[in-house]
């Protein structure tokens, strides 16, 4: 007998990757060039020079058997050290090495904080839309997961649909600012309205509510908005950052754990962490990897490529009809499809060669998400197809 639970989950792929598979696909049958994939988060934009520097440097000077060997379970303590050093002087915390985790990117960051968090008969909210994985997660570590609408509109925190959803089993809220599919950034007056709601409902159960904030996008923000630092708003804050996005490195799996100290019992918390992640199997993040992070923190890729894929991008569509919430983070734009079926439109678009993500998975309907992390010469060429898009719904 096998798990039918993993089996399930093994054969079905998430929407975003069936997508990203199908268009591997198509682009072997017609040509790489006459597809336009807009489907998976994958950094078109190459990494700031400091990240190759830095590996040459290691691994021409430094001694190939610690280079490449085991670290500390819970990561390099130079590396911690350094992490927490960055989040003070930033973010004006007071974090060490001590309740810094180095982990496997984001996806790590997020399972083993929910695996040190979740007791049985927890429930752990998200703010939908959201990402499709985090239900993955979260039912995975025990947690029931429930979805909370933001506000429509803006996809800003709806405070009273929170305040509606938080019972005595809210274990955990995940939240993603900026966020992954609308590119919204959670603004302080949200963060604030958040915060003030959980202490409250904290102090009605007599237990914590945990904030897990979610935060590859941290640095790419645009137009001089700022995403604002959650744990210094909300004690009880577990950050969980990657490097994936920041320094266009998906593949190299480096993030950390960031436990805040302000957490209530903040160091038997980290201990659950480290717990977690040894029975996930998570100690010992890559060892390279995790010994560039100090020469590359603070660093970023070209995000004016970003910028300028995400202007031109928003003015395109929205002359030729489509509605979308203005994105002032991250690399990604949520259109509200010309149909109520998101996967019809999709399915549509496809005639077009435009791979789009339908927003069902997201946790709300009738919109589709397109990441502009690709070339700008992608999407110069991919207007035309958007436009007959629209024409074919009669929006032109």
């Amino acid at each position: 007998m096998i798990s039918e639970k993993m089996l399930a989950l093994g054969k079905k792929s998430s929407a975003i990757r069936e997508i990203f598979e199908y268009g591997k696909k198509r682009k072997a049958e017609i040509g790489a060039e006459n597809v336009f994939d807009f489907s998976l988060g994958n950094p078109s934009v190459p990494s700031p020079p400091v990240v190759n520097e830095t590996i040459k440097k290691l691994i021409e000077e430094e001694d190939p058997v610690l280079l490449h060997g085991y670290t500390s379970a819970p990561g390099d303590m130079e590396t911690r050290s350094a992490v927490a050093a960055y989040l003070r002087e930033v973010y004006g915390t007071d974090d060490t090495a001590e309740n810094i985790y180095m982990t496997v990117g984001a996806a790590a960051s997020l399972t083993v904080t929910l695996g040190a968090l979740v007791c049985e008969g927890d429930e752990v909210i998200v703010l939908a839309p959201y990402f499709p994985e985090y239900r993955v997660f979260a039912e995975n570590a025990g947690a029931k997961l429930c979805e909370v609408p933001c506000r429509a509109g803006d996809f800003q925190v709806d405070a009273e649909a929170l305040r509606a959803a938080v019972n005595e089993h809210t274990k955990a809220v995940i939240i993603n600012s900026p966020n992954n599919p609308t590119g919204v950034v959670f603004s302080e007056e949200s963060i604030k309205a958040m915060a003030a709601l959980l202490s409250e409902k904290e102090k009605e159960y007599n237990h914590p509510i945990y904030i897990i904030s979610d935060e590859p996008y941290r640095e790419l923000v645009y137009g001089g908005v700022k995403a604002p630092y959650t744990a210094n708003y909300y004690n009880n804050t577990v950050s969980c950052y990657s490097f994936s996005k920041s320094l266009s490195l998906p593949g190299e799996r480096i993030g950390y754990i960031c436990v805040s100290k302000k957490c209530e019992d903040w160091r038997e918390l980290f201990f659950a962490v480290c717990g977690a992640g040894r029975a996930l199997g998570f100690v010992c993040a890559p060892s390279l990897m995790q010994k560039i992070v100090p020469a590359c923190l603070g660093k970023t890729a070209d995000t004016s490529i970003y910028d300028r894929n995400r202007k031109l991008l928003y003015s395109e569509l929205t002359s030729y009809g489509y509605e979308c919430v203005a994105p002032d983070g991250a690399f990604y734009m949520f259109v509200k499809a010309f149909c109520e079926d998101a996967a019809e439109f999709c399915e549509a678009a496809k005639k077009h060669e435009l791979l789009l993500v339908p927003s069902d998975s997201f946790g709300v309907a009738g919109y589709v998400r397109i990441s502009y992390c690709v070339t700008t010469e992608q999407i110069e060429r991919a207007l035309p197809a958007f436009r007959a898009l629209a024409e074919d719904f009669g929006k032109i």
